[in-house]
């Protein structure tokens, strides 16, 4: 893995700054964390609305509604995951900024993502996240726990697997063969690292002291109305799930909790 310049602020070690992250990206942001010991706290919106990526904005939306009261600097850790551009507008309606990037391949893999891509479109993409909840994240959120039968509709016009690494495991490498060879796919490993996610995340925080990346904290109870307006069901449906369950944030010497499947959610530490 490639060392990153640390970037400290003497604001950003004074002012503690919250993270809104994708569940998918949470093991490698604390990670990141830890090494240039930022004054952070981690807060996760689950991986799983990624299968219906129109209940993303609301999440991460709940989620800005809670802490910006509450913390100096919010920043966002997603890409826009297949939102539409609806995380965005949200993002622009409280001043937050999140890093840039379409989706955590990219940040990953960079050109490397591009080139493999362009090789060969049927290439199905894989991360230390998917490795590790793969059986809940995508065989049980497609469904082929209960309909195996699907599994060739699915995955019909993929032709390889790629594994885009961040941790060189070799336990991590023997499950995602077992992956390719479960979906019928060649497997190829490309280590990353942490690639783009760090790079991006270290400039990011080097300027999070500027007034520029204030937080707008809104009083009128209400969504935003870009979210209001397109998503009130389905975001009313996920805030009353969230509700139910919804625990604090630990800093970063507390430890992960994971759910069954294995996205890690809203304890991050």
């Amino acid at each position: 893995m490639n060392e990153q310049p640390r970037a400290t602020t003497q604001s950003s070690q004074q002012q503690q700054v919250a993270f809104v992250l994708c569940g998918a990206l949470a093991h490698e942001v604390l990670a990141i964390a830890k090494r240039h010991e930022w004054n952070v706290a981690l807060f996760g919106v689950a991986a799983k609305h990624h299968m219906q990526p129109v209940n993303i904005a609301p999440a991460v939306e709940e989620r800005l509604r809670e802490l910006i009261p509450q913390f100096w600097r919010v920043v966002v850790v997603y890409g826009d995951c297949g939102s539409g551009g609806e995380l965005d507008r949200v993002l622009e309606h409280y001043n937050v900024p999140r890093i840039a990037g379409p989706h955590c391949y990219e940040m990953y893999g960079g050109l490397t993502f591009e080139q493999l891509l362009a090789e060969q479109p049927g290439t199905f993409f894989l991360t230390d996240f998917l490795v590790r909840a793969f059986n809940g994240t995508i065989w049980k959120g497609l469904g082929l726990d209960r309909y195996p039968e699907l599994q060739a509709d699915y995955f019909a016009n993929y032709t390889r697997l790629v594994y885009l690494s961040q941790e060189d495991d070799p336990h991590l490498a023997t499950q995602a063969q077992a992956i390719a060879e479960r979906l019928g796919l060649p497997l190829e490993i490309r280590h990353t690292g942490y690639g783009l996610l760090e790079t991006r995340l270290v400039e990011l925080m080097a300027e999070i002291d500027q007034a520029r990346y204030q937080p707008k904290e809104r009083h009128d109870g209400k969504l935003s109305d870009p979210v209001l307006v397109r998503h009130s069901a389905s975001g009313a449906r996920a805030g009353r799930g969230r509700a139910s369950q919804r625990s604090a944030a630990r800093t970063l010497s507390g430890s992960r909790r994971r759910s069954r499947d294995g996205d890690e959610t809203d304890r991050l530490g």
